[in-house]
């Protein structure tokens, strides 16, 4: 069979058929993949009964794996699963649903709200690959945002404004946002604020996006509530239905998204039913700061 990619929403997305990843692909078939990518940002594969294993295979076609250390506070024994996937759900070493009142399980809230994977990193996440193994009844969507189309249908002072912004990530701005702000000096350490552009350009496609996140807590050389107004009105205007697109999880999906291009979001559901979610993550391949500016 040969890869299609078939548009489901009006301005991104694709959904993918003709291929089972759960097999090594051909270089014409990660081709295939990674064009997808660059058009739609965010492309579904429907019914993939994949392992671990195989989800790491998987995402090698696309860079190396990124290492998850710094990107929350599960101390390493109680981390369910092996190096080299991100646990997403809402499940304890033992399988069973996090403590409604766990510092993880309260950490892992920030997931809901509209963020772009590592962006509190110095060099950002290239891809995520999302694979549902157990789904909620309920709720528990992941939507995403066309970041590309939201800054294309900014105005033109817009633009000029923030053309050269750059701006400060941080886990400790999102989840202080929640109200946590009870950091030990060793997280503190590590999720110190770095530095990244607020308008990207995409290294293959040169179309620029907004780069936004919940990590951001700041716009260097602009006070702080003015910088914090800023990104709260490109966070509203970023994330207007007609730029977001909801994907509601069957057993087995696995979702890409280009963390250059998107930003998503979970959304609420019944934490007492089990909700088992394994990521892997790309790791990029160069700061935003080092990027060069679009004539």
């Amino acid at each position: 069979m040969t890869v299609a990619i078939r548009q489901i929403h009006p301005v991104f997305t694709g959904e993918v058929s003709g291929i089972d990843i759960t097999s090594p692909l051909t270089r014409d078939e990660v081709a295939a993949i990674e064009a997808g990518m660059d058009r739609y940002a965010v492309c579904v594969f429907r019914d993939q009964k994949i392992t671990d294993e195989q989800q790491m295979a998987f995402s090698l076609n696309f860079g190396a794996l990124e290492n998850a250390r710094g990107g929350n506070i599960t101390k390493p024994e109680d981390r369910r699963l092996a190096v080299g996937m991100n646990d997403v759900s809402n499940l304890a070493r033992d399988g069973r649903p996090l403590d409604r009142d766990s510092r993880q399980h309260l950490f892992n809230l920030g997931n809901l709200l509209w963020h772009s994977d590592s962006s509190f990193r110095p060099i950002p996440a290239k891809y995520s690959l999302l694979s549902a193994r157990v789904v909620n009844p309920v709720g528990g969507n992941t939507e995403f945002a066309d970041m590309r189309a939201a800054y294309d249908a900014l105005d033109a002072d817009t633009k000029a404004q923030i053309e050269d912004l750059i701006c400060e990530h941080s886990l400790m701005y999102s989840r202080g946002s929640l109200g946590m702000v009870d950091f030990t000096d060793e997280e503190r350490a590590m999720f110190r604020p770095v530095r990244q552009r607020l308008v990207r350009t995409h290294p293959v496609t040169g179309r620029k996006s907004l780069y936004l996140s919940s990590h951001a807590g700041g716009i260097v050389g602009m006070p702080m509530p003015e910088a914090r107004i800023l990104l709260r009105d490109l966070n509203e205007h970023a994330t207007q239905p007609r730029f977001v697109y909801a994907h509601a999880w069957r057993p087995w999906d696995l979702v890409i998204w280009d963390n250059r291009q998107v930003m998503h979001r979970g959304r609420r559901y019944d934490q007492r039913q089990p909700r088992d979610m394994r990521r892997t993550t790309i790791a990029g391949d160069a700061p935003t700061t080092a990027q060069v500016t679009a004539s």
